[in-house]
């Protein structure tokens, strides 16, 4: 396996990107509407926009995604970051592609002075929850939600 690269999207990326980001809204088995696709993806290049995006790159194919939002705490003066959406190919799971890119979102979200990185996943989600406890702590809140 050659080495996999893990950078920022750019507008040249969509291509790339799309695909990953319809898979993501398969595997959890929703729809959007394509101008919430398209507002999502704007937003990533829109430097006022708290939202970023990066990809992973093997052989000159991307091999996942992962989404991120900063945003402000009352529990902290720094901002905290969201890691929203996170997505590597079938046949890349297992073999460090989303570790790195959750390494990435670390990383960045340390340079850019954020206090902490959180994100939810299914409970169904048996594979990254496997990775996600090796490399983060489960704080054993419960969400709750009501669509408006």
């Amino acid at each position: 396996m050659s080495d996999v690269q893990i950078r920022a999207v750019t507008a040249d990326d969509h291509a790339a990107w799309l695909p990953l980001w319809k898979a993501y809204l398969t595997f959890y088995k929703t729809e959007l509407p394509d101008a919430v696709t398209e507002s999502t993806w704007k937003r990533f290049l829109d430097s006022n926009e708290p939202t970023n995006a990066a990809l992973a790159w093997q052989d000159g194919k991307a091999v996942g995604m992962v989404h991120f939002i900063y945003h402000r705490s009352n529990w902290s003066i720094n901002w905290s970051c969201y890691l929203q959406d996170l997505l590597v190919t079938p046949d890349q799971r297992g073999t460090g592609v989303g570790r790195k890119l959750i390494e990435h979102v670390y990383a960045t979200a340390k340079k850019d002075g954020a206090d902490k990185v959180h994100w939810l996943t299914h409970e169904t989600n048996t594979t990254a929850i496997q990775l996600y406890d090796r490399i983060a702590e489960r704080p054993g809140f419960i969400q709750f939600r009501k669509p408006l």
